[in-house]
């Protein structure tokens, strides 16, 4: 089984102004003559961790991390204001532009998926493929399966400590109840409200306990950022037409692709990953026995890195 690659330290960082007031963490590491490379990271408001450059080959990547508007070290932490789909869409084109990169391959897991799939849709010609993990369609029935009725159903207990923080004559719609909290003026309600929302996430991440995993998602700064900013998506649709990332799926056709799912994904369950590869059946489909939605379980990293390597073969053989 594959592992990570060794631990790298960036050779490049730098801070990006957007549309204010929004400003952008951007880091490079590996080879600067490699293969481009951008990291997608999740949530949305989940921010890059340094364990995201150990998925490439440093000998043969340049692997960029950026952290979404109001993630990890971009700021403001948190920011709703201007934080949009197609406002992430547009801060990667500038991203790569301002890099000089011409085409690039992007890798993205959960919302990092739903990111890179509505960018590649976007801007296909300035793709070079697609690996993905843990899709996620933010349909409808994906954001209610989390945070109102269904994975409730496989994690009772940890579902009593996220419903807690909602009085009972709020609980039949979550979503509202906790945008309602995590927008408040109350600081310490804020905090409170972003704490279980992201915990409830950490929790039901892996497929075996975590005790890190859960300890990362409970920290202040991460949960605030991921629990106002996934809200602030969620109560919007993610800002996203109806069906619209498998209805625009044949634009992908020419674009070479991997999907990594694990089976027992409690946050996004695998119907989405087999929506998504009906409608682009160009892509490779790589359903993982052995896990959940993290992209540090064990198999998860095996196939991600296996996805890379076959990915970029196509790459290399389509370029002749």
């Amino acid at each position: 089984m594959l592992t990570l690659y060794p631990d790298i330290k960036p050779y490049a960082k730098h801070r990006l102004a957007v549309e204010a007031p929004h400003e952008l963490y951007i880091e490079e590491s590996g080879n600067p003559d490699g293969i481009p490379v951008l990291f997608v990271h999740g949530g949305p408001g989940g921010g890059c961790e340094d364990y995201h450059r150990r998925f490439f080959d440093a000998e043969r990547f340049r692997i960029i991390l950026m952290d979404q508007r109001g993630a990890g070290r971009s700021t403001p932490l948190a920011e709703l204001a201007g934080n949009s789909t197609d406002k992430l869409v547009q801060d990667m084109e500038t991203i790569r532009r301002f890099l000089g990169v011409d085409r690039w391959l992007l890798f993205g897991g959960s919302w990092g998926s739903t990111l890179s799939l509505v960018y590649a849709q976007t801007h296909t010609e300035r793709v070079l493929g697609l690996v993905l993990r843990g899709i996620f369609l933010c349909r409808p029935q994906d954001i209610s399966w989390f945070y109102q009725e269904g994975a409730s159903r496989v994690f009772p207990d940890y579902w009593q400590d996220y419903k807690a923080q909602i009085p009972e004559s709020e609980q039949s719609d979550m979503v509202s109840a906790y945008y309602r909290r995590l927008t408040s003026s109350n600081e310490l309600e804020q905090i409170q409200a972003a704490k279980a929302w992201s915990i409830w996430e950490g929790r039901c991440a892996t497929l075996h306990p975590n005790p890190a995993v859960v300890e990362h998602f409970g920290h202040p700064h991460v949960a605030i950022a991921l629990a106002r900013i996934e809200c602030h998506y969620f109560m919007n649709s993610a800002f996203l037409e109806e069906d619209q990332i498998v209805r625009n799926a044949h634009k992908l056709r020419d674009i070479p692709g991997v999907i990594v799912h694990g089976r027992y994904d409690m946050v996004c369950p695998l119907d989405n990953a087999l929506a998504l590869a009906r409608a682009w059946p160009q892509a490779d489909l790589r359903i993982i026995r052995e896990a959940g939605h993290s992209a540090s379980e064990p198999a998860i990293v095996d196939a991600l890195i296996r996805g890379v390597d076959e990915v970029v073969a196509k790459v290399e053989k389509n370029a002749g």
